[in-house]
C-alpha cells in the first residue's frame, strides 16, 4: 500500500498495520537549529513531547572567484532558470545579487555624473526565472523585495525533485539551455542527473555545507539516559511506551543519526561503566518521518519503521504522524 503526505495533506510505507498508532510521547527534531522552530511549535501544541537535537549544522563556504564568475554570468542573463534549494542558499545567494546590483548601478551613476543625477539603489531586476523550493526559501526573496524590485518568485506544488521536474518552467528546459543552482554542498541529484540527460547546461554555487554539530553525541547520551530511566519506570507500572519518532530531512542528517546511534550503543555494550537503565537504543528502537523517495529508501533497506513526506511543512508531518504505523520488517 502506498501512502504519501503533502501539505496539507503528505507518507510512503510498505506493510501498513490496521490499528492507529498512539499519540507518540517523544519526537526527534533533527533539523538544524535556524530551521527548527516552527515544526517544534506546532508538534508540542499538538501535544507531543518535542526534543530538537540537529543532526545538522549549516556552515558557511567561502565565496570563489568561480562562485562570482558564475553570478555575474547569471546577472548578465545567461540562464533561463535559477533554482534556489533552501533559505539559507537563498540569503547567500541574495546578499551577492544585491552587490552585483548595487555595483551596476554606481556604475551607472558614475556615467550619469556630468548630468548631476543622484542615482540611489532602486531595487533588484531578475535576470531569470526564480525557482525556489519551499515557502520558507520563497520567503527570504519575497521579504527582500524593494518597491521597484521587479521579479516573481516561482515554487513547485510539491517541495521536492519531483515537484520541481514537474513545473512547465523546468520541464521546458531544453538541450542548451542553462540552470543555475543555489544550494548546500551535495544534495539534489534527481533534478540535476535528469536535466542533464536531457542536455540541459547545469552549473550550482555551494553557499554552505553540512556538517555534524560538535555536541550531537552528547546530547543524544544524555537523552538516551533519561529516555530509558523513563522506559524503566513505565514498564514497572506496565505502561507501553511508543517508539521515539525522528524527523529527518536529508540523507546527510540520517548519516550523522545512524553514526551516533550506533556508536553510542556500542560503547555502552562494552563498557561496564556505562549507568544505562536499559539496553541502550538501537536504530529500529525508533519510527522515522523522511522527506522523499531518496531518503525513504534508505530507511527501508535497514528494514526501519517510517512514514515518507513530500514536504516539511509542520502540518504535513503531523497528519502523517496521526496516520496508521507502518512497518518496513
Amino acid at each position: 500500500m502506498f501512502m504519501s503526505w503533502s501539505s496539507p495533506k503528505s507518507t510512503d510505507s510498505n506493510q501498513p498495520i490496521d490499528k492507529p498508532a498512539l499519540l507518540p510521547q517523544v519526537v526527534i527534531n533533527t533539523r538544524p537549529v535556524e530551521r527548527a522552530a516552527p515544526l517544534t511549535e506546532h508538534l508540542q501544541a499538538a501535544g507531543m513531547s518535542v526534543i530538537d537535537m540537529p543532526m545538522l549544522t549549516l556552515e558557511a563556504r567561502p565565496i570563489t572567484e568561480q562562485d562570482m564568475g558564475l553570478m555575474r554570468q547569471w546577472f548578465a542573463g545567461d540562464y533561463q532558470a535559477l533554482v534556489i534549494v533552501s533559505p539559507t542558499a537563498a540569503a547567500s545567494g541574495l546578499s551577492v545579487w544585491q552587490a552585483l546590483e548595487h555595483e551596476r548601478q554606481a556604475q551607472k551613476s558614475s556615467e550619469n555624473a556630468s548630468q548631476q543625477k543622484e542615482t540611489g539603489f532602486t531595487g533588484l531586476e531578475a535576470p531569470s526565472r526564480l525557482i525556489a523550493v519551499g515557502e520558507a526559501t520563497a520567503a527570504v526573496l519575497n521579504d527582500a523585495k524593494l518597491a521597484a524590485s521587479n521579479y516573481q518568485v516561482l515554487q513547485p506544488l510539491i517541495a521536492n525533485n519531483e515537484g520541481m521536474l514537474a513545473m512547465p518552467e523546468i520541464d521546458s528546459l531544453q538541450a542548451g539551455d542553462k540552470l543555475l543552482v543555489w544550494r548546500g554542498l551535495g544534495g539534489r541529484r534527481l533534478l540535476v542527473d535528469t536535466l542533464q540527460a536531457r542536455g540541459v547546461h547545469i552549473d550550482s554555487i555551494a553557499w554552505y555545507e553540512r556538517k555534524m554539530p560538535a555536541d550531537a553525541m552528547t546530547q543524544y547520551e544524555q537523552w538516551q539516559m533519561q529516555f530509558l530511566a523513563q522506559q524503566s519506570k513505565q514498564q514497572a507500572t506496565s505502561t507501553a511506551q511508543p517508539k521515539p519518532i525522528v524527523i529527518v530531512s536529508s540523507g546527510t542528517a540520517f548519516e550523522h543519526w545512524e553514526a551516533i546511534v550506533k556508536t553510542v550503543a556500542a560503547k555502552a555494550s562494552e563498557s561496564n561503566k556505562e549507568k544505562i537503565a536499559g539496553s541502550p537504543l538501537k536504530l529500529n528502537d525508533f519510527a522515522y518521518v523522511v522527506l522523499g523517495e531518496r531518503l525513504a529508501n534508505m530507511v527501508a533497506r535497514q528494514q526501519l519503521s517510517y512514514w515518507r513526506v513530500e514536504d516539511l511543512a509542520p502540518a504535513t508531518i503531523l497528519a502523517a504522524i496521526h496516520s496508521p504505523i507502518v512497518d518496513s520488517m
